[in-house]
Formats: C-alpha cells, structure tokens, sequence
C-alpha cells in the first residue's frame, strides 16, 4: 500500500480508537492509575482500580530477550500496570514482524508500546502517525537523551522512542575453519583482508560447498547494512542520505562496496551467490550454524544466541573480529549501530503507563534482565564483561565461545555519526535495492546502477521537500 493509503486507514484506524474513548496525547499523558493516590488511600474503603493492561508488540523472541523475566519484573515494581506480551514472530523475523503489525494497526487492535529494529522502519510509521512525541515526558522527568543514552532517537526535531539494545555489528567466524586453514582471529584488519580470509576459507563444490561468508541482504528493502560496508567504517557520511538530506551515492566507498560485493561473489566465488540467497530463501543463522559459511556479518544482537540454542545447536568453536575497516591506517571500532526503538503508540489509552514501560525497559529493565548490551550511558565499561558472561550462560554451550574475541570487540565497538532517517527512507532502501539487483545479476554495469541510483533517489528527496 502506498503512503496516501496507509495515511487513510491509519487515520481511520486512530478515528475508531477516538470514538471508543481515547483521548489526546496530553490528557491521556496524565491519566495514571495510582500516581494520584491521596496518602490515606491505603486504608479507605474503596476497592482498589485494578492494573491497567498495557499490550506490547515486539518483533524479539524469548530466547533473544527473556520477556518472561524481564515482564515479571516490571510487574512486580509497578502494580497498577499490568504488559502483556504480543510476539509478532516467532522466529525473530524483523520483516514478517513488521507486516503483522501494520496489520495490527489497521485493524484497531489495541496497541501500547511498540518496537520497531530499524531506523527506516521507525521512521516511516513515525509518517504514518502510529508513533506518539514522548518530549513532554521526556521533559518532565528531566533528562536528554542524547546524554542518557548511545543512540540518539530524535526525528524532525522530537523524540518518538527510547533506544533499546546497543548493538555494535561484528564478524562470527568459526574458529575451527580458520585453524584448518591456518588462520587466525583478527583484532585489527581491512575490508581486502576479509575478502583475502573468505576466500582461504571457501572449500569444495557443488551442493556440499562450504563458503567464506555469507551476506543476508539487501532484500526487499531491509538488511541495507550488507550495502553499506565500506560506508559504515567511517566516522561520518556513513548512511546513504546526508544529514543535509542530499545524497550519499557518490561517496567513493558507496562504490567500493559494490565492487566489493561482486568481486567475493563472480571473481572469488567465496561469498553465497545472491540469486541462491533469494531463490532458496537462505538465513544468516542457519547458513552459520549449519556450517555452510565460515564467517558472517552480523549485529550483536547474536550474542545471546553465540553458545547455541534450542533452534540452533552449536557443534564448533565460535570466535568473534570487529568490522573491518577500508585502510591500515583508518581509526578502528566504527561500525553500524543496531537498537530497538520503542515507542508509544499513538492509538494507546494508556500513554503514561506506556511510557513508563518503555523508559524502565531501556533502563534498568534491560540492565539488570535482558540478553542484550543496553544503550544506557550508565552501564559502565566495567559491567560489560558481567553482562556478556550473563547472555552466554543463557546458551546451550558457552564454553565453545571465545568470550575474549567478543568481549574485545564490544569494548572497541563504536557508533558513526548516527544521521537521523528521514521519513520516506523506505522509498530509498527500496530503489537502491532494486538497482543492485540488477547489477549483481548482470543485467546492467556498475556505471549505469550508480547513476540510476543516484537519479531515482534525488526524485524522491526533491519529491518530499515541503
């Protein structure tokens, strides 16, 4: 559905929620249900108000956050609020999470708190008006969330979300491969080191060949990291739109990973063809746990599944290096920066409550109960060690984890100049997708993609320039 649709059903959709008796932002904003409590409320009479039911949408599944735990303990701080659960995917899929939830939307279900695993897919439901401004709590309890936390959330000037998770990308190899092929864990190396390690780690033909790596994107819009990697080792510039809201395509690394990309796949032939990648509808954690490719780059997100889970046994010795950079002598640790948005939904009754879900959560909730490294600038770099031995214990074999290598890696990780998404992001995802595509399967050369990308997405900016 296009966005002059989607803008229809949503406004009918919050039209419903308004006739059923939700009301505006700023009264809903202070209709809590015990913050008013006079302080001889414990002994009167009157029947306590029973939790207000807050429903949570998530993409995340219990293996990759403990929900059980971490929803128990919120409870159990917060009486008067009761979060109930909905898991959008059972498999973690952003993509199927993310259509279920528009579906959610448009239907009126009742909707609290919502987590979008994007930027792009943050920012267009921000368009579309199913996100809440949290400024005026953000405010009221008297921090910055720029000084607060890693990630900054701000879109058109306000805040619509939290960030959760901080999750540097990384490269998992298999560390048994890389001792079969007399290689070891690198510390410190360059986007042709880590073409030169694929390609020494590629092995054998045919339906039982084992391939150096394996990239999960781009596919229909989403997983854009996979063309950006020469872009996001850099400090700055790193995304495909500039903060100026011009284009990034001419950037001379936006280049370097296209030729990157198909030098590993037609020349090498050690990274996953792209065509198979689609047609057999592959995954990142299957292809690595599986075996079938030494390394993947991926975000941290993986680490609470590193040591093997129910889904994903592991049978090898896992070992963790840091986003490569372009040259010997660039600055080291940049790499894209994956969090959780979580937002208010705009439709919610209950938007205090809501918020307070969310600024607990992305708090101590996450701290002190989640499986993911938080985004909170009050975590020091002295608990990261205690947080990751935490995650591993939560996997089935934690001891064939080099703790070391990730525990290095995370500690070095750092975030680019994170440039805020512009609301039709996903236009421009899409168009540069659908380019490349024609490019790595040989229907048009890098010089014709380039300037097709370059035209199409300046359509778009000037399109959406008021």
């Amino acid at each position: 559905m296009n966005k002059k649709g989607w803008s229809v059903l949503l406004s009918a959709t919050m039209g419903l929620g308004l006739l059923a008796g939700c009301g505006g932002g700023d009264k809903d904003a202070t209709s809590t249900t015990g913050a008013s409590s006079s302080p001889g409320a414990a002994t009167s009479s009157v029947k306590p108000k029973d939790p207000v039911t807050i429903k949570f949408h998530t993409h995340g599944t219990e293996a990759q956050y403990n929900w059980k735990q971490t929803l128990e303990e919120f409870n159990k701080a917060n009486p008067d609020i009761k979060v109930e659960l909905v898991t959008l995917s059972e498999k973690g899929d952003t993509a199927e999470a993310t259509k279920k939830l528009d579906l959610a939307a448009a239907s009126g279900e009742q909707m609290d708190v919502l987590m979008f695993s994007d930027p792009a897919s943050y920012a267009q439901r921000v368009g579309l008006g199913m996100v809440e401004p949290i400024d005026s709590f953000i405010t009221k309890d008297g921090y910055k969330v720029p000084e607060e936390y890693k990630v900054d959330t701000v879109l058109n000037g306000k805040y619509y979300a939290l960030p959760g998770k901080f999750n540097p990308w990384y490269v998992l190899l298999n560390k048994d491969h890389l001792k079969e092929a007399g290689l070891t864990v690198p510390t410190d190396w360059t986007w042709d080191e880590f073409a030169d390690y694929a390609k020494k780690l590629t092995k054998g033909d045919g339906a039982t060949k084992r391939y150096g790596t394996y990239f999960h994107g781009p596919q229909g819009g989403g997983w854009m990291e996979f063309l950006k990697l020469n872009l996001a080792s850099q400090e700055d510039n790193v995304d495909f739109i500039k903060a100026d809201g011009t284009s990034n395509l001419d950037n001379p690394m936006f280049k370097k990973t296209l030729e990157l990309r198909a030098k590993m796949e037609k020349e090498d032939k050690s990274s996953v063809p792209y065509s198979e990648m689609l047609s057999q509808k592959l995954h990142y954690r299957t292809q690595f746990f599986n075996q079938s490719a030494s390394m993947i780059l991926i975000g941290s997100w993986m680490n609470s599944e590193l040591g093997g889970t129910d889904q994903n046994d592991l049978t090898f010795n896992v070992a963790v290096a840091p986003y490569p950079k372009n040259t010997k002598s660039d600055k080291g640790g940049f790499t894209p920066v994956t969090t959780d948005f979580m937002a208010v939904a705009a439709t919610s009754k209950h938007k205090q409550e809501a918020y307070r879900f969310i600024r607990w959560y992305t708090t101590e909730g996450l701290a002190k109960f989640g499986r993911n490294i938080p985004s909170w600038n009050k975590v020091k770099a002295d608990d990261l060690g205690k947080i990751t031995t935490a995650i591993l214990s939560g996997t089935k074999h934690p001891e064939k984890v080099d703790k070391a290598s990730l525990d290095a890696v995370l500690t070095a990780s750092k975030s680019s100049k994170i440039i805020p998404p512009v609301v039709y992001q996903a236009e421009v995802f899409k168009v540069i997708n659908s380019e490349y595509e024609l490019f790595i399967l040989d229907k048009q050369n890098l010089d014709t993609t380039l300037k097709n990308m370059q035209e199409k997405v300046n359509k778009i900016i000037a399109s959406n320039k008021k």
